[in-house]
């Protein structure tokens, strides 16, 4: 997902591609291939469970580069890490609750409708008019919504689609306190602390939500604990890459996240419907043209 763009920077437009694409190129890819190392966690765990053990990881992993500033910390970034670490915890919780019944690509294709919803409820909370670009994405992606999640059923959508749909919300709130905070607060120390709540939240409502904790697995430890060590690679590559890489591109880029879930949900067996294809195609053109200035050339 798309976190902590900065500014974009007047520089030479260059057609190649350099080490930061390619880097973020690798992320997207990574990305693709979590929702179906989900997937196949969810037939041995409940969600909650294994979205404590992730995000426990990852803050894990985190803290030794916030530990020789976490000292510093402010009720400010106590603050912020805590909404954010609710936004994560619910759009990943309910993520991971509708792959129980949902196959990696359909997920990935809805997740991805985050992205046209932003400028939507930026305009909900911050007043910002969105674009004229933000509208066409909001209409593509609603359509690509409707052929993805219920191809067969019309417009009945299943329990695990309307979950990740809502989950959507979570995710595209959860990026606008990010922007909101981000000049504000040391990253490192609000990272850590968003990462742990996320996983204590997971945890703390295992029991209201009757999940038990489930019997020892080394299929959930390993899902689980590697996508905790991916989600913090993922984090320090995405912060190095995007300092030369602008947010235009980078969401190009990013457009590609659930093209590869549906490449490597197609070769570990899924299969999607014609129709949901092309709904996946006009989520992914909805990425692109929310992120598209029409008027005004800017440097990319």
């Amino acid at each position: 997902m798309l976190h902590n763009a900065p500014l974009d920077k007047p520089r030479n437009r260059r057609l190649m591609i350099g080490r930061p694409e390619l880097a973020l190129i690798g992320v997207t890819i990574l990305w693709g291939g979590t929702f179906l190392i989900v997937h196949g966690a969810m037939r041995e765990t409940g969600p909650l469970f294994f979205v404590g053990l992730r995000f426990a990881t990852a803050a894990l992993l985190t803290l030794p580069l916030a530990l020789p500033v976490l000292r510093g910390l402010t009720l400010h970034e106590l603050r912020a890490g805590i909404v954010i670490g609710i936004g994560i915890f619910v759009g990943y919780s309910l993520q991971t609750w509708g792959l129980q019944t949902i196959s990696s690509s359909t997920s990935a294709f809805i997740t991805a409708a985050y992205v046209p919803l932003v400028p939507v409820l930026q305009w909900i909370i911050l007043r910002r008019r969105p674009r004229l670009a933000s509208w066409i994405g909001v209409a593509l992606a609603f359509l690509g919504l409707l052929l993805v999640a219920a191809p067969e059923k019309g417009l009945m959508l299943g329990w695990g689609e309307t979950l990740t749909l809502i989950s959507t919300v979570a995710i595209a709130l959860e990026i606008i306190f990010i922007s909101l905070w981000a000049g504000t607060v040391n990253v490192a120390r609000v990272t850590v602390v968003q990462l742990a709540v996320t996983a204590l939240l997971a945890f703390a409502c295992m029991a209201p939500a009757g999940e038990a904790i489930p019997p020892f697995s080394w299929t959930i430890i390993l899902s689980a604990c590697g996508l905790g060590a991916m989600t913090a690679l993922i984090q320090l590559v995405m912060n190095w890459a995007q300092r030369t890489v602008s947010p235009t591109r980078a969401t190009l880029i990013y457009a590609g996240e659930p093209v590869w879930a549906g490449i490597i949900g197609r070769v570990a067996g899924e299969r999607l419907p014609p129709m949901a294809l092309l709904g996946g195609m006009l989520i992914v053109a909805a990425v692109i043209v929310s992120e598209m200035r029409f008027g005004r050339r800017k440097a990319d």
